[in-house]
């Protein structure tokens, strides 16, 4: 019985993951869901991404939390448009939660949508959201061993974001051994490494947002 609950929990999430990326396309709007663990960065990259890409991409904001507005916040006073969602507990995003942020957002007048996830590195690889990108961003702090714990996530993203190379010289993280069990994982993903205190890479990584926005609205 649990497992059928499950499935039909999941099989509702994608039908309306669907609906929404169906909206999103009729508007013209590439969106990325953006997973990681807690304290990894997403609204530090997220504030970053708008820096490079504006007067490129017009962009809008999914913030998602357990609870506040402190992130919303943060990119609202940055001149973007923003939703915050507030799950109360649940670890994750889901369509449906999505799908009434998007109506929301002003969708006619943005073309990158940027979706931060609840900090989990399990169960947002579960419910599509209607993104066309999925991205991990992974901090050098947690350890070069997370893609031997979280095998799931690191398989299920189009890209990944090494963050806070800037803390490299004080840690034990092996770069290279790193992204080679990334590549053991999941070969086809893109993966940058970047600092959102200097700045490091994060040009890359935006340069390659609006290339790939870009390409999608062709």
């Amino acid at each position: 019985m649990r497992i059928q609950v499950v499935e039909d929990i999941l099989s509702a999430n994608e039908r309306i993951a669907i609906e929404n990326q169906r909206l999103l396309d009729e508007k013209g709007v590439f969106a990325v869901n953006l997973m990681s663990s807690p304290g990894a960065g997403k609204t530090s990259l997220i504030l970053r991404t708008i820096e490079v890409v504006r007067g490129k991409l017009r962009v809008g904001v999914v913030e998602g939390d357990i609870a506040s507005r402190l992130d919303a916040d943060k990119i609202e006073a940055v001149g973007v448009p923003v939703v915050q969602i507030n799950t109360g507990g649940t670890c994750h995003l889901d369509a449906n939660m999505v799908r009434q942020a998007l109506e929301e957002l002003p969708l006619d007048d943005i073309e990158l949508l940027l979706i931060e996830n609840v900090g989990n590195l399990i169960c947002p690889t579960g419910f599509a959201l209607g993104e066309r990108l999925k991205a991990m961003i992974a901090s050098t702090p947690e350890g070069d061993d997370k893609p031997y714990k979280y095998p799931g996530m690191f398989a299920a993203v189009d890209a990944l974001v090494i963050n806070k190379i800037d803390l490299l010289p004080h840690l034990d993280f092996d770069v290279a051994t790193f992204r080679q069990l990334v590549a053991g994982l999941n070969p086809e993903a893109r993966v940058f490494e970047v600092s959102c205190i200097t700045r490091e890479g994060v040009e890359g990584w935006g340069e390659w947002l609006v290339e790939i926005t870009a390409a999608d609205g062709e």
